[in-house]
């Protein structure tokens, strides 16, 4: 489990859309976030499925499979920091990449990002361009 390691602008502007569309699960208590977060992975050739609820997410990622789950930290009822380990704790290996997406920034944060299961974090404000970058440097998944 890699953490998010901060990207080079000029190279982020170069990098175009991932080469190989992934199956996306964004999770975001924030539907307005989910729908734009979708468009804009849609545009780039990606399957997206969207989740509003904590509770949702294990079923859909035993169901539907993704690649990555894109989720959002400060969620009610259970937060991402909560759901990506039991991610972890019940898929093992057959977890997909877990990138979380908020604006907690703090070290702290991080680091409980890092211990509870994500690949990568990424804080808010983020460019598209750096999202685009982390999303083509996965590996690819066997499913």
């Amino acid at each position: 489990m890699a953490p998010h390691e901060p990207i080079e602008p000029s190279k982020a502007s170069e990098q175009p859309p991932a080469k190989r569309p992934l199956r996306i699960l964004v999770v975001d208590d924030d539907r307005d976030a989910v729908k734009t977060l979708s468009a804009l992975l849609q545009q780039d050739g990606h399957e997206v499925i969207e989740a509003y609820t904590s509770g949702a997410v294990l079923n859909l990622v035993r169901s539907r499979e993704p690649d990555a789950v894109l989720l959002d930290i400060g969620m009610p009822g259970a937060t991402g920091f909560e759901i990506a380990r039991e991610l972890r704790l019940r898929l093992g290996r057959s977890c997909p990449a877990l990138i979380a997406i908020t604006a907690w920034t703090q070290p702290a944060a991080r680091e409980m990002g890092r211990l509870s299961g994500f690949n990568h974090y990424l804080t808010k404000p983020y460019t598209v361009a750096e999202l685009r970058v982390l999303l083509a440097s996965l590996p690819p998944t066997t499913r």
